[in-house]
């Protein structure tokens, strides 16, 4: 009885949250949770490896694209151990089915099998999986040679895309029993302008493991309305799983073009700085631009088009309109583009950039424009919770980083290598030009992460009494005769009562020390220790470009 009031309370509060996005209501929504789980903590409510399995898929993508690297890894490594271990077990049980004649189930269990071997979910996780490891090694360029190596310098990845594209994979989902505030694989309504407080909901719920969050957080924000009408639900199925299709193979294109950038803008920064130095592989060349081909076509631009659309907004010519993840997918793409350049010299930018650092500049503005534009319509992230951190986060931690191995991959490149060289020679102006080169790409790499960071600081350093204000207050109802506060005031008042009526000791003990406040105060401690985590990632790669300037 308990647990069916709190899931009709808690449903009826996520309504008016979703019907006014006032974000009272959710604070109110997670304070119902809280106090249940307090009151009413069973082991008979932990989540199932199966049901846990099952709500990753949910949970997975708005992890990787926070910063909370350690967790996002335990969650991968634990959904691809729960399918590994199930594809062992799979062979017994066919066996065990067989055995006992029982051929139905034997059909069953090898069709299941096959099914969860094509799933989507499981093959995003492989990628995502090592691409996570890539991100977390950035700043260390040898650290990351060695992954790439065990990955087969990102040929694995290719071949599983490859084969991707000529077999049926399984969506392993029906579009009608998803949450209602994801009704389809690339639809998410609580993205946005409360999407970090989301974070920090989905982040506690996957810690907590509970089945009744799952029936609440799963439940439909009011009857009545559909966000996927039956008649449209082919379309949208079609519609999302090529969606899906597409960006598991732009996500498989990643590691080998990491390497081959690696590879290109270290071989012909040697090639013009050394004497008689050997050639680029032509191959490298021919096959990045091969996967940058492949790449925008996935983005639905021809090769060329989306060459002239970057230089056209690097001359303030057209403007970039593009979802979030449109944006981080672009910057991956003038990053590698870059990187190509600096061995094929086909982009001719001399026209807007009179230095004769070409693509250089070129992709150092383009990110810098980006991370501005970010944090300008970020705003207070305590009294606006969400706004634009998660973009933020996978700026620095993709793009940025990727071209921050490319300025690696040239330092060492331009080190001294024990080979004397002719003073006052074409070597040494070529060495000087390309030393100039990737110092001021150092400077601006470092100058556009340097913004982010003192962002992050100015927000953690607000006061404490701010902070919880900002996210308090939205349940005040004090002068309001509507809006949210009446469940928080509700269910304070009730505390006040149950607390002077014998209730057995746990349960006493548990309302003596509960408090609406608390939940506001973890909330603000999760959200502060999100922004520490990034900050951490930032300082870190500030730190290593600052000491790549020492050696130049």
């Amino acid at each position: 009885m308990f647990l069916t009031s709190i899931n009709t309370l808690f449903t009826h509060v996520a309504k008016l949250f979703w019907r006014t996005r006032d974000l009272g209501y959710l604070l109110e929504s997670i304070i119902i949770l809280e106090f249940g789980l307090t009151t009413r903590s069973y082991k008979s409510l932990d989540v199932k490896n199966i049901l846990l399995e099952t709500v990753s898929h949910h949970i997975l993508p708005q992890m990787l694209s926070s910063p909370l690297w350690i967790d996002s890894n335990n969650i991968l490594r634990e959904y691809l151990k729960f399918m590994d271990d199930h594809f062992r077990e799979s062979a017994d049980l066919t066996f065990l089915a067989y055995r006992h004649r029982s051929y139905s189930k034997v059909i069953e269990f090898v069709q299941f099998k096959e099914r969860l071997q094509r799933s989507s979910q499981y093959v995003m996780a492989k990628i995502e999986a090592p691409i996570l490891q890539l991100k977390q090694n950035s700043n260390n360029i040898d650290e990351e040679e060695n992954i790439l190596e065990s990955l087969g310098h990102g040929t694995h990845f290719l071949e599983l895309s490859n084969e991707i594209r000529s077999k049926y994979l399984t969506f392993n989902e029906d579009l009608d029993l998803r949450p209602w505030w994801t009704p389809t694989y690339d639809k998410n309504y609580l993205l946005g302008q409360y999407a970090n407080l989301y974070e920090e909901f989905i982040f506690l719920f996957s810690k907590i493991k509970c089945r009744i969050m799952l029936s609440m957080f799963n439940s439909r924000p009011f009857e009545g309305v559909s966000y996927c009408p039956r008649e449209n639900l082919h379309d949208q199925i079609k519609h999302t799983e090529a969606t899906v299709l597409k960006n598991i193979e732009k996500r498989s294109l990643l590691p080998r073009m990491i390497y081959l950038s690696i590879n290109s803008a270290s071989g012909s920064v040697k090639q013009n700085i050394e004497a008689n130095g050997s050639a680029v592989d032509p191959k490298i060349s021919v096959e990045l631009k091969t996967l940058l081909e492949r790449y925008t076509k996935i983005l639905e631009y021809p090769f060329q088009d989306a060459v002239q659309l970057l230089i056209g907004i690097s001359r303030g010519e057209k403007c970039f309109e593009a979802p979030s993840l449109g944006i981080i997918d672009w910057m991956n793409f003038a990053v590698f583009l870059n990187a190509w350049n600096l061995n094929s010299h086909e982009i001719n930018l001399s026209d807007i950039d009179t230095s004769g650092s070409g693509t250089w500049n070129f992709v150092n503005f383009l990110l810098k424009k980006y991370v501005m534009e970010t944090i300008a319509s970020a705003g207070p992230i305590f009294s606006s919770p969400g706004n634009n951190l998660s973009l933020l986060v996978q700026l620095v931690t993709e793009p940025l980083a990727w071209h921050g191995l490319i300025i690696q991959s040239c330092v060492r490149s331009v080190l001294p290598s024990g080979k004397k060289k002719k003073k006052g020679g074409p070597s040494e102006h070529s060495n000087c030009r390309f030393s100039n080169e990737i110092q001021n790409s150092i400077q601006s790499l470092c100058d556009t992460i340097e913004l982010v960071a003192k962002w992050l600081r100015e927000e953690i350093d607000k006061p404490e009494d701010e902070k919880f204000d900002a996210i308090y207050s939205s349940v005040q109802i004090e002068g309001r005769n509507n809006g949210p506060g009446k469940v928080f005031k509700t269910l304070e008042s009730s505390i006040s009562i149950m607390k002077d009526v014998e209730l057995g000791g746990r349960i006493h003990e548990a309302l003596c020390s509960w408090s609406c406040a608390d939940v506001a105060r973890k909330i603000v401690n999760g959200q502060c220790s999100l922004l520490s985590e990034f900050l951490r990632i930032c300082e870190s790669k500030i730190n290593l470009l600052q000491a790549l300037k020492l050696h130049l």
